[in-house]
């Protein structure tokens, strides 16, 4: 291992989990997104150090459910599940290394899901069949980059206009115009409990929610065209959403809460994915130029006190991040009412890829960024 972060951290993590479907939390082997996640981190790995072994990794991971007809082993296209395209992110590095058919057939799979999902009167993508007219932010993450790399890989531009749509009706529906910050899901029809009966937004501002987004824009710009209509338009609420998660920003340790309004009550904790997701976007963001050095000092005390509060070597050497929130979601059975308490309820993890993926990449930015300095 070398000295850097993102190196220790991927390399430790491959050696305790080679399948990260088979990582001791997950219920069964399956095709998830909490998989595209890690896969998604190391991907940029791969490109950042051009080490064959991060590609590797990845192909074993991802030839566990792609077949020779390029259907999904475990994957159910009728389940009409957002969550389900993240980890479909890979293929496209998958294919252009090895040619295999099979990888553009799977490709293709996921976006004919796209075709066919259900939508919002305004054209958003429910997040799944089963919370219908439902959107949350952490659907856009789920879909959106990959869909931006699919219009830009084969050219099919008109999905750009699909993708831009998304990013900003999300946005003008869970905005809320005294923090600026967005709320974590929007039910169209007001029917469900968790839903206020006016704007049908839920209750709280869950940080991960806002990671998922955040991180959703910094990584559709990257295919986004220059000359799109409403690339300035993203870009600009983008910014005005880091500035508003920068606002709440824990001042002593430089990390974010669970519950990001509602810093110190009772039960709320400094939370990892949702510190790594901004730390990373926050970087992206500065170190692509959307955003301006108040971004990057924000990331960079993120990332400190991340090493500090949530990094942990073991005795065998092997390095962790804990402070990871489990899970957390608006209704389905048993019901989660998206209550301050429910946020606070539910387990805390180590090395889940919910955070473990975005500090890596949080530290490939970081890295970046001091090498430029």
């Amino acid at each position: 291992m070398n000295n850097l972060w993102s190196t220790s951290m991927s390399e430790s993590f491959m050696l305790q989990y080679p399948l990260v479907s088979d990582m001791p939390f997950q219920k069964s082997r399956c095709w998830n997104y909490e998989n595209g996640c890690i896969l998604t981190a190391f991907e940029r790995m791969y490109h950042a150090t051009g080490e064959e072994r991060y590609f590797t990794y990845i192909k074993d991971n991802m030839d566990l459910f792609i077949q020779d007809d390029g259907s999904i082993t475990t994957y159910n296209l009728n389940e009409y599940n957002v969550d389900m395209i993240n980890q479909g992110k890979t293929l496209f590095l998958l294919l252009e290394k090895t040619g295999e058919p099979k990888y553009r057939k799977a490709i293709e799979l996921l976006v004919a899901q796209l075709k066919g999902h259900p939508r919002t009167k305004e054209g958003g993508l429910w997040h799944k069949k089963i919370y219908p007219f439902q959107m949350w932010l952490d659907g856009v993450y789920m879909t959106s980059p990959f869909l931006a790399q699919y219009a830009h890989v084969f050219n099919e531009h008109e999905w750009f206009d699909d993708i831009a749509n998304e990013i900003l009706l999300m946005e003008r529906v869970v905005r809320d115009p005294q923090t600026g910050l967005l709320y974590h899901g929007w039910d169209e029809s007001r029917e469900e409990r968790w839903a206020n009966k006016v704007t049908g937004c839920s209750e709280h501002f869950w940080g991960r929610a806002i990671g998922w987004y955040v991180m959703a824009i910094v990584d559709v710009l990257d295919f986004l065209p220059l000359d799109h209509s409403q690339r300035g338009q993203i870009i600009g609420i983008f910014h005005r959403l880091a500035k508003a998660i920068v606002k709440v920003q824990d001042a002593e340790s430089g990390l974010w809460w669970q519950v990001m309004d509602r810093a110190g009550e009772e039960g709320n904790y400094l939370e990892a994915s949702s510190t790594t997701m901004f730390t990373y976007a926050l970087a992206k963001g500065a170190n692509k130029g959307y955003l301006e050095k108040w971004a990057i000092e924000a990331a960079r005390k993120a990332y400190e006190g991340s090493l500090i509060q949530f990094v942990e070597r073991d005795a065998d050497e092997s390095l962790h991040l804990n402070g990871i929130c489990s899970v957390a979601g608006l209704g389905n059975t048993p019901y989660r009412d998206g209550s301050y308490a429910y946020y606070i309820s539910e387990p805390i993890r180590r090395d889940d890829p919910k955070g473990f993926a975005p500090f890596v990449l949080a530290c490939l930015e970081i890295e970046a960024f001091l090498r430029k300095e």
